[in-house]
């Protein structure tokens, strides 16, 4: 059974940081790609950021690009979201994924999802 399991979620101001981290109950959790995807009040899940198997590759959201930084640790089946300079439109939960494709793929939803962690930024 799969367990993806989001912590690292709270309040910030604007300008701020917060780290989002998942944890992966995955077997070959190393072979798969992992992601990050928000949804917003009365919006749409969208894709936020995403890292290949072996961490070598990342892709972001125009949205984020050069704010946020995802990482991954295979040993400890872990994946990471810095959030830097963060902007009240950034509010969400924000949701791990993993799929078994491509990272390309990803883009478009994952094929286990954990529950989500809400972050708030106040301005």
């Amino acid at each position: 059974q799969v367990h993806l399991v989001e912590s690292g979620g709270g309040l910030a101001q604007a300008g701020g940081s917060l780290t989002l981290s998942c944890a992966a109950s995955l077997r070959s959790f190393s072979v798969a790609v992992m992601g990050w995807f928000r949804r917003a009040p009365g919006k749409e899940r969208e894709f936020v950021a995403g890292i290949s198997r072996n961490g070598s590759t990342t892709a972001y959201a125009d949205s984020v690009k050069d704010r946020f930084t995802v990482s991954r640790d295979n040993a400890k089946n872990t994946v990471n979201l810095q959030m830097d300079a963060l902007k009240p439109e950034d509010s969400a939960v924000y949701y791990c994924a993993a799929a078994y494709g491509t990272l390309n793929g990803l883009k478009y939803g994952g094929d286990y999802w954990g529950q989500g962690t809400q972050v708030t930024v106040s301005s």
